[in-house]
Protein backbone atom coordinates (compact mmCIF):
# COMPACT_ATOMS: atom_id res chain seq x y z
CA UNK A 1 0.00 0.00 0.00
CA UNK A 2 1.34 3.40 -0.94
CA UNK A 3 2.34 5.91 1.71
CA UNK A 4 0.13 8.47 -0.02
CA UNK A 5 -3.08 6.47 0.39
CA UNK A 6 -5.73 8.77 1.80
CA UNK A 7 -8.24 7.84 4.49
CA UNK A 8 -11.89 8.76 3.85
CA UNK A 9 -13.03 11.52 6.18
CA UNK A 10 -16.45 9.92 6.64
CA UNK A 11 -15.10 6.89 8.51
CA UNK A 12 -17.24 5.37 11.24
CA UNK A 13 -15.66 5.00 14.66
CA UNK A 14 -15.59 1.58 16.27
CA UNK A 15 -14.85 3.04 19.70
CA UNK A 16 -17.04 4.33 22.50
CA UNK A 17 -15.97 7.98 22.36
CA UNK A 18 -18.09 8.89 19.35
CA UNK A 19 -21.23 7.51 20.97
CA UNK A 20 -20.46 9.40 24.17
CA UNK A 21 -20.14 12.68 22.30
CA UNK A 22 -23.27 12.13 20.24
CA UNK A 23 -25.39 11.42 23.33
CA UNK A 24 -24.56 14.78 24.89
CA UNK A 25 -24.11 13.09 28.27
CA UNK A 26 -21.73 14.71 30.77
CA UNK A 27 -18.17 13.42 30.56
CA UNK A 28 -17.44 10.66 33.03
CA UNK A 29 -14.23 10.34 34.94
CA UNK A 30 -11.75 7.89 33.43
CA UNK A 31 -11.26 4.54 35.13
CA UNK A 32 -9.81 1.16 34.12
CA UNK A 33 -12.09 -1.10 32.12
CA UNK A 34 -13.81 1.59 30.04
CA UNK A 35 -12.44 0.15 26.81
CA UNK A 36 -10.12 1.30 24.07
CA UNK A 37 -9.87 4.61 22.26
CA UNK A 38 -8.66 4.99 18.70
CA UNK A 39 -5.33 6.62 19.55
CA UNK A 40 -3.63 7.46 22.83
CA UNK A 41 -0.37 9.28 23.42
CA UNK A 42 1.87 8.82 26.45
CA UNK A 43 4.57 11.35 27.25
CA UNK A 44 7.40 10.03 29.41
CA UNK A 45 11.08 10.49 30.14
CA UNK A 46 13.61 8.37 28.27
CA UNK A 47 15.52 7.89 31.53
CA UNK A 48 13.03 5.30 32.79
CA UNK A 49 10.76 2.65 31.31
CA UNK A 50 7.52 4.12 32.62
CA UNK A 51 6.27 5.18 29.19
CA UNK A 52 6.40 1.73 27.64
CA UNK A 53 5.20 0.14 30.86
CA UNK A 54 2.12 2.34 31.14
CA UNK A 55 1.40 1.94 27.42
CA UNK A 56 1.36 -1.84 27.73
CA UNK A 57 -0.73 -1.74 30.91
CA UNK A 58 -3.35 0.59 29.38
CA UNK A 59 -3.47 -1.35 26.10
CA UNK A 60 -3.88 -4.66 27.91
CA UNK A 61 -6.62 -3.24 30.13
CA UNK A 62 -8.62 -2.06 27.11
CA UNK A 63 -7.99 -5.32 25.25
CA UNK A 64 -9.06 -7.51 28.16
CA UNK A 65 -12.23 -5.44 28.67
CA UNK A 66 -13.16 -5.27 24.98
CA UNK A 67 -16.78 -6.04 24.07
CA UNK A 68 -17.28 -9.40 22.38
CA UNK A 69 -19.79 -9.99 19.62
CA UNK A 70 -22.17 -12.89 19.48
CA UNK A 71 -20.38 -16.10 18.53
CA UNK A 72 -16.92 -14.54 18.94
CA UNK A 73 -14.23 -16.89 20.19
CA UNK A 74 -13.28 -16.58 23.85
CA UNK A 75 -9.59 -16.43 22.95
CA UNK A 76 -8.42 -13.54 20.81
CA UNK A 77 -5.79 -15.04 18.51
CA UNK A 78 -4.89 -11.80 16.76
CA UNK A 79 -1.30 -10.53 16.77
CA UNK A 80 0.08 -7.56 18.71
CA UNK A 81 2.39 -5.11 16.91
CA UNK A 82 5.14 -3.14 18.69
CA UNK A 83 6.91 -0.50 16.56
CA UNK A 84 10.07 1.28 17.72
CA UNK A 85 12.42 3.74 16.12
CA UNK A 86 16.14 3.20 16.43
CA UNK A 87 16.26 6.17 18.82
CA UNK A 88 13.61 4.66 21.09
CA UNK A 89 15.51 1.36 21.25
CA UNK A 90 18.69 3.24 22.15
CA UNK A 91 16.94 4.83 25.13
CA UNK A 92 14.99 1.89 26.52
CA UNK A 93 15.81 -1.31 24.67
CA UNK A 94 13.57 -3.82 22.92
CA UNK A 95 10.62 -5.60 24.58
CA UNK A 96 11.69 -8.86 26.22
CA UNK A 97 9.41 -11.53 24.79
CA UNK A 98 9.66 -14.09 27.67
CA UNK A 99 8.68 -11.35 30.13
CA UNK A 100 5.46 -10.42 28.32
CA UNK A 101 2.08 -11.61 29.59
CA UNK A 102 1.49 -15.21 28.43
CA UNK A 103 -1.61 -14.35 26.40
CA UNK A 104 0.32 -12.11 23.98
CA UNK A 105 3.88 -13.43 24.34
CA UNK A 106 3.72 -15.77 21.35
CA UNK A 107 1.86 -13.27 19.13
CA UNK A 108 4.12 -10.23 19.37
CA UNK A 109 5.37 -8.71 16.11
CA UNK A 110 8.28 -6.35 16.73
CA UNK A 111 9.12 -3.72 14.10
CA UNK A 112 12.38 -1.75 14.24
CA UNK A 113 12.26 1.38 12.05
CA UNK A 114 15.39 3.24 11.01
CA UNK A 115 13.56 6.53 10.44
CA UNK A 116 10.59 8.27 12.08
CA UNK A 117 8.78 8.29 8.73
CA UNK A 118 9.19 4.51 8.49
CA UNK A 119 7.81 4.06 12.00
CA UNK A 120 4.72 6.16 11.22
CA UNK A 121 4.17 4.20 8.01
CA UNK A 122 4.42 0.90 9.92
CA UNK A 123 1.99 2.14 12.59
CA UNK A 124 -0.57 3.19 9.99
CA UNK A 125 -0.30 -0.12 8.14
CA UNK A 126 -0.67 -2.02 11.43
CA UNK A 127 -3.88 -0.28 12.51
CA UNK A 128 -5.34 -0.93 9.06
CA UNK A 129 -5.10 -4.69 9.62
CA UNK A 130 -8.09 -6.25 11.37
CA UNK A 131 -5.96 -9.26 12.35
CA UNK A 132 -4.11 -7.02 14.86
CA UNK A 133 -5.45 -6.80 18.43
CA UNK A 134 -3.69 -3.54 19.31
CA UNK A 135 -0.59 -1.55 18.39
CA UNK A 136 2.08 0.10 20.54
CA UNK A 137 4.59 2.57 19.13
CA UNK A 138 7.64 4.30 20.59
CA UNK A 139 9.17 7.45 19.10
CA UNK A 140 11.94 9.57 20.62
CA UNK A 141 11.68 13.34 20.77
CA UNK A 142 9.35 15.42 18.61
CA UNK A 143 10.19 14.53 15.00
CA UNK A 144 8.99 16.82 12.24
CA UNK A 145 7.32 13.86 10.55
CA UNK A 146 4.89 13.51 13.48
CA UNK A 147 2.86 16.64 12.79
CA UNK A 148 -0.90 17.08 13.16
CA UNK A 149 -1.55 15.66 9.71
CA UNK A 150 0.35 12.46 10.50
CA UNK A 151 -1.42 12.19 13.87
CA UNK A 152 -4.79 12.67 12.18
CA UNK A 153 -4.04 9.94 9.65
CA UNK A 154 -3.25 7.49 12.45
CA UNK A 155 -6.40 8.39 14.38
CA UNK A 156 -8.69 8.03 11.37
CA UNK A 157 -7.13 4.72 10.35
CA UNK A 158 -7.48 3.34 13.88
CA UNK A 159 -11.11 4.50 14.08
CA UNK A 160 -12.04 3.09 10.72
CA UNK A 161 -10.53 -0.36 11.27
CA UNK A 162 -11.14 -0.67 15.01
CA UNK A 163 -7.50 -1.30 15.98
CA UNK A 164 -6.39 0.86 18.95
CA UNK A 165 -2.98 2.53 18.93
CA UNK A 166 -0.95 3.70 21.92
CA UNK A 167 2.00 5.89 20.98
CA UNK A 168 4.79 6.57 23.49
CA UNK A 169 6.50 9.96 23.05
CA UNK A 170 9.89 9.75 24.78
CA UNK A 171 11.04 13.25 25.79
CA UNK A 172 8.45 14.65 23.38
CA UNK A 173 6.77 18.04 23.55
CA UNK A 174 3.00 18.35 23.88
CA UNK A 175 2.42 19.76 20.43
CA UNK A 176 -0.80 19.68 18.43
CA UNK A 177 -2.26 16.19 18.05
CA UNK A 178 -5.54 14.44 17.25
CA UNK A 179 -4.98 11.70 19.86
CA UNK A 180 -8.19 10.94 21.76
CA UNK A 181 -6.34 10.60 25.07
CA UNK A 182 -3.03 12.19 26.07
CA UNK A 183 -1.15 11.06 29.16
CA UNK A 184 1.97 12.17 31.03
CA UNK A 185 3.46 9.39 33.15
CA UNK A 186 6.42 8.80 35.43
CA UNK A 187 7.51 5.98 37.69
CA UNK A 188 5.89 5.88 41.13
CA UNK A 189 7.01 4.04 44.29
CA UNK A 190 5.93 0.41 44.30
CA UNK A 191 3.93 -0.94 47.22
CA UNK A 192 5.87 -3.18 49.57
CA UNK A 193 5.42 -6.88 48.74
CA UNK A 194 3.30 -8.76 51.24
CA UNK A 195 5.71 -11.61 51.98
CA UNK A 196 9.20 -10.33 51.18
CA UNK A 197 9.81 -6.70 52.05
CA UNK A 198 13.17 -6.73 50.26
CA UNK A 199 11.73 -7.87 46.92
CA UNK A 200 10.88 -5.33 44.20
CA UNK A 201 7.21 -4.39 44.15
CA UNK A 202 4.83 -4.48 41.20
CA UNK A 203 5.26 -1.68 38.63
CA UNK A 204 3.45 1.55 39.42
CA UNK A 205 3.06 4.85 37.59
CA UNK A 206 1.87 8.34 38.33
CA UNK A 207 -0.35 9.05 35.33
CA UNK A 208 -1.89 12.39 34.41
CA UNK A 209 -4.65 12.41 31.81
CA UNK A 210 -4.25 16.01 30.64
CA UNK A 211 -6.41 15.78 27.52
CA UNK A 212 -9.24 13.43 26.60
CA UNK A 213 -12.14 13.54 24.20
CA UNK A 214 -14.74 12.15 26.61
CA UNK A 215 -13.20 12.42 30.11
CA UNK A 216 -12.21 15.34 32.34
CA UNK A 217 -8.50 15.66 33.23
CA UNK A 218 -7.25 13.79 36.26
CA UNK A 219 -4.26 12.10 37.88
CA UNK A 220 -4.01 8.56 39.24
CA UNK A 221 -1.53 6.11 40.65
CA UNK A 222 -1.71 3.12 38.29
CA UNK A 223 -0.52 -0.36 39.19
CA UNK A 224 -1.39 -3.98 38.49
CA UNK A 225 -3.05 -6.48 40.79
CA UNK A 226 -3.54 -10.04 39.62
CA UNK A 227 -3.40 -9.08 35.95
CA UNK A 228 -5.85 -6.16 36.39
CA UNK A 229 -5.09 -2.48 36.05
CA UNK A 230 -5.84 -0.58 39.26
CA UNK A 231 -6.20 3.20 39.55
CA UNK A 232 -5.55 4.43 43.06
CA UNK A 233 -5.60 7.78 44.79
CA UNK A 234 -3.09 10.24 43.41
CA UNK A 235 -0.21 11.06 45.78
CA UNK A 236 1.99 13.89 44.41
CA UNK A 237 5.64 12.96 44.00
CA UNK A 238 8.23 15.42 45.37
CA UNK A 239 10.40 16.85 42.60
CA UNK A 240 13.75 18.57 42.47
CA UNK A 241 15.35 20.67 39.77
CA UNK A 242 17.99 18.98 37.64
CA UNK A 243 18.76 21.83 35.26
CA UNK A 244 17.38 22.95 31.88
CA UNK A 245 13.96 23.29 33.45
CA UNK A 246 13.62 19.53 33.94
CA UNK A 247 12.53 17.80 37.09
CA UNK A 248 12.76 14.30 38.45
CA UNK A 249 11.36 12.53 41.52
CA UNK A 250 13.42 13.07 44.63
CA UNK A 251 15.29 10.17 46.19
CA UNK A 252 12.62 9.90 48.88
CA UNK A 253 10.06 9.03 46.21
CA UNK A 254 12.29 6.74 44.15
CA UNK A 255 10.62 3.54 42.95
CA UNK A 256 11.75 0.20 44.26
CA UNK A 257 14.60 -1.53 42.36
CA UNK A 258 13.58 -2.63 38.88
CA UNK A 259 10.19 -0.92 38.77
CA UNK A 260 11.29 2.22 36.91
CA UNK A 261 12.29 0.30 33.79
CA UNK A 262 9.57 -2.33 33.96
CA UNK A 263 7.22 -2.61 30.99
CA UNK A 264 4.43 -3.70 33.30
CA UNK A 265 3.02 -7.18 33.74
CA UNK A 266 6.49 -8.53 34.54
CA UNK A 267 8.08 -7.22 31.33
CA UNK A 268 11.85 -6.80 31.37
CA UNK A 269 14.00 -4.56 29.16
CA UNK A 270 16.92 -5.54 26.99
CA UNK A 271 19.57 -3.22 25.65
CA UNK A 272 20.15 -3.06 21.87
CA UNK A 273 23.01 -5.54 22.36
CA UNK A 274 20.74 -8.03 24.09
CA UNK A 275 22.05 -7.38 27.60
CA UNK A 276 19.59 -6.94 30.45
CA UNK A 277 19.27 -3.35 31.63
CA UNK A 278 19.18 -2.78 35.38
CA UNK A 279 16.45 -0.68 37.00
Amino acid sequence: MSRSTMIPQSSTSAFDTAADLASGAPAQRWKPGLGAVAQSEIFASSREGSGAGAALALALDAWRCRPRGEGEEAEDRRAVVWVQTRGAVKHGGRPFRPGLPPEIRHRLIHVLAEKDEDALFALEEAVRCRDIAFVIGEIAGSPRALDFTASRRLTLAAERHGVPLTLVRLDGTRDLSSARQRWAVQAAPSANPQWNRQAPGVPAWQAELFRARSHPPGTWRLSEDGGRLVAGRHIPLPVQEVGEGRTKPSDAAAPSPGSARSLGASVAILSPTGERVSG
